[in-house]
């Protein structure tokens, strides 16, 4: 007994002891990091124009609170009603660091979807997470917008889910809004992981790449249910990654995440609870709308659009896919339709190219905001 109590003692004061002060110190550290870190990107964003606007806010949509953020150099501006992709991608802070040049031509609304980011909870009932309720979400939010700025018209501009719900939202309600922007606009969602799979691993055969056409045959092509996808798509997402197909320039999944990660913690939009929040957001909102997306087929519900529509594909999108892109577009009827290619981007070249997209966004501007 005594010769394991002085292991003990030894292994407490020559090994435990020391890796928890070092602990200690490392969490004092990284909080004053934080810190630090989160007062200098709130002073580097801070709107300082008289006109200005910088609000973050509870909203209630559909009667369920969801949060928004406004941010622009003049309220005058028009209205950019940002939504976000996912289903669960809260685009509020990378849309805030990537593409903060747009404050000075619009008012940047960025919205949390009911389960995402800071809009989800733990208690939201999976049930309520259906289309046709994102939709009249995104339309609610945008009579409240054009109230409260007198716009009788804002743009509307989704990412990837998010086109689905804009598109509709479009459809329904094109005297709402300038213009539509997609942003890897979502068509044939079956098709697309389909054309994705096939890609990943041709790419993966082509490479010599072993360990990635083990693992591509071994989960078979999709589309997969709801009770595999989430195993067999985070190993097709991982090669998909591998071979820059979702972002362009990028191999790495686990980095990109990372570089995210980093963006929320020391984002002033964001406390550690709604961090965790975001990650929960992401898991909850696929799981919920897996099998919406299964059944995503935009050509059978939306072929005209009574406003101009402009969609920006990444011509290295594998996500949605630039082929079904291409597809869409040709099919869509519009008053003026344009299908923008960002040469050195995937799935979203509004982070991947984002000097681009601004300027792309400010031409947009340009061309559909009538003459005073």
């Amino acid at each position: 007994m005594g010769q394991t109590r002085g292991i003990w003692w030894s292994m407490e004061r020559y090994l435990i002891l020391p890796v928890m002060v070092l602990l200690l110190l490392f969490m004092i550290m990284s909080t004053g990091y934080i810190m630090v870190a989160r007062e200098r990107t709130r002073a580097a964003g801070v709107i300082t124009a008289p006109d200005g606007i910088e609000r973050l806010e509870e909203v209630m949509l559909g009667g369920y609170p969801q949060w928004i953020s406004l941010r622009g150099q003049s309220r005058q501006a028009p209205i950019l009603l940002f939504v976000h992709g996912g289903p669960g991608a809260s685009a509020m802070v990378p849309l805030r660091h990537y593409n903060r040049e747009l404050e000075q031509h619009f008012v940047v609304v960025s919205w949390d979807q009911r389960g995402a980011g800071k809009s989800y909870s733990a208690s939201h009932p999976p049930d309520q997470m259906e289309k046709e309720q994102f939709v009249q979400d995104a339309v609610e939010l945008t009579r409240r917008l054009r109230k409260e700025f007198e716009q009788d018209r804002i743009y509307l501009v989704g990412h990837s889910w998010g086109t689905i719900i804009s598109t509709l939202a479009a459809a329904r309600h094109g005297e709402y809004f300038h213009a539509y922007v997609g942003i890897g606009q979502a068509v044939h969602f079956v098709d697309a992981e389909k054309i994705s799979y096939q890609f990943t691993l041709d790419t993966a055969r082509a490479r010599g790449h072993d360990r990635a056409v083990e693992e591509l045959e071994a989960i078979g092509p999709p589309p997969y249910g709801p009770d595999e996808f989430r195993e067999k798509l985070a190993v097709q997402r991982k090669w998909l990654f591998h071979f820059e197909g979702e972002v362009y320039g990028e191999t790495s999944n686990l980095r990109w995440l990372l570089g995210l990660l980093h963006l929320h913690l020391i984002a002033p939009e964001y406390s550690v609870q709604e961090i965790v929040q975001w990650v929960q957001g992401n898991t909850f909102s696929g799981e919920a709308l897996w099998e919406t997306l299964l059944a995503t087929d935009l050509p059978s519900q939306v072929r005209a659009l009574d406003i101009p529509v402009y969609l920006f594909s990444g011509r290295h999108d594998y996500v949605t896919v630039f082929e079904k892109v291409q597809e869409y577009y040709e099919l869509l009827e519009a008053p003026h339709k344009e299908l923008v290619w960002f040469e050195y981007s995937a799935h979203s070249p509004n982070f991947e190219e984002p000097d681009r997209f601004v300027q792309e966004m400010i031409r947009v501007k340009e061309e559909t905001l009538p003459r005073p």
